[in-house]
């Protein structure tokens, strides 16, 4: 019996080739699931590293191994993995998907980065000034049932419309065969996202725009005719919730971390914990109409 904020076998048989390949020389290393557990551990606890509980192993292994998977990109194969999964499991709506965005707080413990991270950490480290003082946004974009399919993390301070087509530019989905999956049939944003230039993005890639409009903006929009979709936009509740769980997690409810890459990492594995926990079956059956 797994403990709590623990892998699964099966979930760990998901992931194990990925994150713990054969080893064929060296030294033997700490057992990664055990690792890959504490790290769990400290995403969901929003604890520090030093008070990581020695079932796990010493606390500056899983710091060491958190580093190492968040650098050769481990954590993002990883959840390619499990969206792979998703959609040959029929369980991901590749025809409507929502984009919006969350402000997070960022702790004094997370300013003061300096010149860390090399040269692909951004010289802020998305780290901004806003109302609640340093935060982080967190723009995400999900489908119909609330999957994560790829965010971005820009300053707290920056407009949602900034930061929509980057987001948006960042989406492979992977299949078994041909190109991955980068566009949909409608997008649904709420009014943060109401802008001339976006719509005209949207339209270039054949991609409906369901977006409330500003009401100081009466003038017709450009591009291809389209109606405003209610029943469509009432959808977007699945990613407001979607943003309620992944901020239950200490930490991505508030930011610890001074380096902007190291925080990526975290939603990352937020993302991946939501894909690994779901229950297969109960979605199979919402899909199907057997349940609501």
């Amino acid at each position: 019996m797994t403990g709590r904020y623990e892998l699964s076998e099966h979930s760990w048989s998901l992931i194990k080739d990925i994150v713990s390949p054969l080893q064929e020389m060296g030294r033997p290393r700490r057992d990664d699931r055990q690792v890959l557990n504490g790290i769990f551990w400290v995403l969901c606890s929003g604890a520090k590293w030093r008070d990581l509980p020695e079932r796990y192993g010493p606390w500056n292994t899983a710091y060491a191994r958190f580093r190492q998977w968040r650098d050769d990109g481990t954590f993002d194969a990883v959840l390619a993995r499990l969206q792979l999964k998703l959609r040959e499991d029929g369980l991901m709506d590749l025809d409507t998907w929502m984009i919006d965005s969350t402000a997070v707080r960022a702790t004094r413990a997370a300013s003061g980065g300096g010149k860390k991270g090399g040269s692909d950490e951004p010289v802020d480290h998305a780290l901004g000034r806003s109302r609640g003082g340093l935060t982080t946004k967190i723009h995400l974009v999900c489908d119909r049932h609330g999957w994560p399919l790829a965010f971005t993390l820009p300053p707290g301070q920056d407009a949602d419309s900034r930061h929509f087509i980057p987001t948006m530019e960042t989406i492979r989905l992977p299949g078994n065969v041909g190109r991955p999956r980068k566009r949909c049939r409608y997008v649904v944003a709420d009014k943060g996202y109401d802008s001339d230039e976006l719509r005209r993005y949207c339209d270039r890639r054949r991609m409906m725009p369901v977006i409330a409009q500003r009401k100081m903006r009466r003038k017709p929009r450009p591009g291809l005719p389209r109606g405003f979709g209610k029943p469509k936009y009432r959808e977007r509740n699945v990613i407001e919730r979607g943003f309620g769980w992944l901020k239950a997690l200490r930490r991505i409810g508030t930011r610890y971390d001074k380096l902007a890459r190291s925080f990526h990492a975290m939603v990352c594995l937020a993302c991946i914990d939501c894909c690994l926990r779901a229950d297969f079956s109960y979605k199979t059956l919402c899909l199907s109409g057997l349940v609501d």
